[in-house]
Order: C-alpha cells, then sequence, then structure tokens
C-alpha cells in the first residue's frame, strides 16, 4: 500500500493517512496487543513516506493509548486505545460477582466464535492455536500461571472467525478476562505453585486442547459444545468461591 499520489500532500495529511493505516491493522488484528510495530525504516519503506511522517504518525497512535515505545527497543501495540465502544474497565474485575458477569458474557460470544473457527480456520489459525497451547503447558510445567497464553488461544480463536468483530472485541477486553489475572494477587499465586494447583491448570489446558481439535476436525456442533464446557466450569469454580467467601 502506497499513500503518495501525483497530487503532493502536505506531511500532516500522510502522517493522518499513516495513522489510519495503522491503526486499521490493530483494530483488524494484523497488529494485536504485544506485537511490535516494524522499524521506521521498514514503514518508510512500505508507505513512500518520509521519517518525518512516520515519527508524527506513532506520536499520534501513542496520544490515542494504541501503541507504546520502549527506548531501545521499538514500539509495540497495547490496545484499541480511545476509539469508542464496549469496554470493560479493570474496576469490574473487582470481585469474584465481577468475574462471574464477564465469564457469562464471553459464553454467549466466544461458543459462537469457536463455531466460526472450526468452519473457517486457516492452517495459519490452526498453527497459532497450537503455538499459544504449547506455551500454556510449557508455562505449567514451569510452575507458571500462563494467564498471558491462555488469552492468546482465546484470542487466535476470535482471529480465526474471519470476523474481526470478534477479535476486536476480545483485544478491547484483553487478559483480564481470564479469571486467574484477577485472582493471582488475591490467592497467592507468586507464591511457589501447589499440586492441586498445577492439576487444576492441567485441567483447564485439558479443556483447551478439546476446543482446538474440535476447531482442528472442522465440527463446528463440538467447537461451540467444548467452548461452553470449559467457560461454564470456570464460572461454575468462581461461584462455589463466591460462596465459599459468603458473598
Amino acid at each position: 500500500m502506497s499513500l503518495t499520489s501525483p497530487t503532493r500532500r502536505k506531511p500532516r495529511t500522510l502522517a493522518l493517512e499513516l495513522v489510519e493505516a495503522l491503526g486499521d491493522r490493530i483494530r483488524d488484528g494484523r497488529l494485536a496487543p504485544g506485537d511490535k510495530l516494524p522499524t521506521e525504516a521498514a514503514i518508510m519503506g512500505e508507505f513512500q513516506v518520509s521519517r518525518t511522517v512516520v515519527r508524527e504518525a506513532i506520536s499520534k497512535l501513542q496520544a490515542s493509548g494504541q501503541v507504546e515505545t520502549r527506548h531501545g527497543i521499538g514500539t509495540f501495540v497495547i490496545g484499541l486505545g480511545d476509539a469508542p465502544g464496549f469496554k470493560i474497565g479493570p474496576e469490574q474485575y473487582s470481585t469474584l460477582r465481577d468475574v462471574i458477569a464477564v465469564l457469562e458474557l464471553r459464553i454467549g460470544v466466544e461458543t459462537e466464535a469457536a463455531a466460526l473457527a472450526a468452519q473457517r480456520r486457516t492452517p495459519a489459525n490452526l498453527a497459532a492455536m497450537r503455538q499459544a497451547l504449547d506455551a500454556v503447558a510449557q508455562a505449567v510445567d514451569e510452575g507458571r500461571d500462563a494467564v498471558s497464553a491462555d488469552f492468546q488461544f482465546h484470542l487466535e480463536i476470535a482471529r480465526a472467525t474471519q470476523n474481526s468483530h470478534f477479535a476486536d472485541m476480545m483485544a478491547t477486553l484483553g487478559s483480564s478476562i481470564i479469571p486467574r489475572a484477577r485472582l493471582a494477587q488475591a490467592e497467592g499465586l507468586n507464591e511457589p505453585m501447589s499440586d492441586e494447583r498445577l492439576q487444576y491448570l492441567r485441567r483447564v489446558n485439558g479443556e483447551h486442547e478439546s476446543i482446538f481439535d474440535a476447531i482442528s476436525a472442522g465440527d463446528a456442533d463440538a467447537a461451540r459444545a467444548a467452548m461452553r464446557t470449559h467457560l461454564a466450569n470456570s464460572r461454575e469454580r468462581r461461584r462455589r468461591a463466591q460462596q465459599a467467601e459468603g458473598r
């Protein structure tokens, strides 16, 4: 894609066009949270713009909360920024009741996403899901909680629907939708992991594997059922914890 035309445009106009082009990639998942943006030189070459234009565009993306620059490392995507639309803020994950409410939303959205993914997934989608699942398994084996890789697996399913709205919603929600993200500090998960917790995480990943198998097989009904089972199990675990707390 080139931003040049026979009519010479001002750098500011080019910068706004570049912001829109890069923003589109963030919104449709081609550039996901955590991804590193191409180098200035690569962007200059692809879009045929000056370094000044690139730096102004990056500055605007930073101001809107879509990217952040880490000195000496590069610029990374952090989210959809200030774009209007549905959001759930951190304060809405503050209690077990909140976590259960988000899980109910996810059951409604992700069960259908899994079915669509089974029908539309590409080999690249399957490879990305497999990579995320392998990362979860490795983290568990190393005694880590694997929240990031867990979220990545669910995000890759949303992308495999080939419907950008599913991926946009997941990216907007972020990794906080994984219940363990909210509960980690409260449950002392920075301490050495107990055998009971390791077994729990392996059960969770077994549920992930069932979802993946159904999507890989192209079985929409099985994928829908496996996702519903996975999220309903998580909801019931939180309900039991809520009852134990007497809330």
